[in-house]
């Protein structure tokens, strides 16, 4: 049963993020004739903030609630109802984001010149801050289904929230067309809080619903405190790790611009450089990778609940499969873009310089792709201390071809500094359960 609702559960977030992905398609080739690859690239430099921000109030308690509601659920002995979890966590994480959203409001212009450098994204940024609780929230609720293994209501958000984003931000480009005002990336950052309103208010209501029939009422929970308590055990860690990678993350978004201009591009050359690398060529490198995220998802819950019951061999046995079909995945796709890459570049964006830089970075998908879920079974296994190890030496990989590759090969360097980023990672995380297996031989 466990397999089937694992096979059933990535199956379904994988048919749901293959369509959003392919509407995500369409948004982006919509917003690179609206906004311009300029405009991309600016929208582009303002979400490593949301990215920050939620790995703060978000991203360890999403884990600690999946991972607690899915040991709950197989417990012999349960020490407590499986919805606990979920409802203190979200409620301290919405809490958190609020706090967060408000500073990110208030110091948008600091946040824009000084971190930035580019007051242009001040506005962009005020409106970003208006989606951080919103999206904290739905985040901790498709987490808790996950946990239970029901893929099928995050698999139905995620679609829903991709449609009234791109939705949202057409109908936002239509209004400021007929009003004859220019069109600013400011319309994909509303088209995203439009997508988070309308997935906060379907999440609430569904979960609301699910209390109802499983009469479950939050004022029966006893002691919240030690709920929290075991809730911040496992999340403060991975929250540490995220922030981390985040910052790190964030700097090398940060320099690439200037880094750009240092190989003798002009400051808007360099943000349309930057804008199709990241919002043309970098989606369609990881459209593939919908199969491996929806894997990954149902991971963490699947090797919880696998660890609990000490059933080993079994694990290693998920694994095995989980890295030949990451392979396989992998280097099809290789194939399929250093053929096409160039092809695909020109159709789908009218690009020349996007489809090159698919075609070169054809080479990382067999790595990118293993990386995803290697992560999150080490995540499921409680490893996160190694995976923070890993993921810094990878980041820090970049982030030195960045400083030293960028000024001399212009942004193929970047591209030259990801492929030797995730070879490291995947040998790195490979290392680590291949050791992992061999000292736990038991069942």
């Amino acid at each position: 049963m466990s397999k089937k609702l694992f096979i059933k559960g990535t199956l379904l977030l994988t048919f749901a993020g293959l369509l959003s992905r392919l509407m995500g398609f369409f948004y982006r080739i919509f917003l690179s004739h609206t906004i311009g690859a300029h405009g991309l690239g600016i929208f582009q430099l303002i979400l490593p903030l949301q990215i920050l921000i939620m790995s703060i109030c978000a991203s360890g308690i999403q884990t600690a609630i999946s991972r607690l509601t899915a040991a709950e659920k197989v417990s012999k002995n349960p020490s407590r109802h499986i919805s606990d979890y979920f409802v203190v966590g979200t409620v301290f994480s919405v809490v958190f984001s609020l706090v967060f959203s408000w500073f990110l409001y208030s110091y948008a212009d600091f946040w824009a010149v000084q971190i930035l450098k580019e007051s242009q994204t001040s506005s962009l940024i005020r409106i970003l801050s208006l989606s951080i609780p919103l999206s904290t929230l739905h985040t901790c609720i498709s987490s808790y289904y996950l946990g239970r293994k029901q893929a099928g209501f995050p698999a139905g958000v995620q679609l829903l929230e991709q449609l009234f984003r791109t939705g949202g931000c057409y109908i936002l480009y239509l209004i400021c067309a007929s009003q004859g005002r220019n069109i600013t990336p400011a319309i994909a950052v509303g088209g995203n809080l439009i997508g988070e309103i309308a997935s906060s208010f379907i999440s609430l209501f569904a979960v609301s619903m699910h209390f109802k029939v499983t009469h479950y009422n939050i004022r029966n929970i006893r002691r919240p405190l030690s709920v929290l308590r075991k809730l911040l055990h496992i999340s403060v860690p991975l929250t540490m790790n995220k922030i981390l990678l985040t910052l790190l993350g964030s700097i090398e978004v940060i320099l690439i611009p200037a880094r750009l201009q240092m190989s003798g591009l002009t400051p808007k050359d360099s943000l349309s450089v930057y804008g199709i690398f990241t919002g043309m060529a970098l989606p369609l490198i990881l459209f593939p990778a919908t199969l491996t995220n929806s894997a990954a998802a149902m991971l963490i819950p699947s090797i919880t609940q696998l660890q609990t019951l000490g059933y080993q061999k079994r694990i290693q046995y998920v694994i095995g499969k989980i890295f030949r079909y990451c392979l396989l995945l992998g280097g099809s796709c290789l194939v399929f873009f250093l053929f096409l890459g160039e092809f695909l570049g020109n159709f789908l964006f009218h690009s020349q310089t996007a489809g090159i830089y698919i075609h070169t970075m054809s080479y990382i998908c067999p790595f990118l792709y293993l990386n995803t879920t290697l992560t999150s079974v080490l995540n499921g296994l409680g490893k996160s201390g190694i995976c923070l190890l890993h993921s810094v030496i990878s980041v820090c990989i970049r982030i030195s071809f960045v400083l030293f590759a960028i000024p001399v090969l212009g942004i193929r360097g970047y591209l030259y500094g990801i492929l030797c980023s995730e070879l490291a990672l995947s040998i790195l995380h490979s290392l680590q359960i291949l050791q992992n297996n061999y000292s736990n031989p038991r069942k």
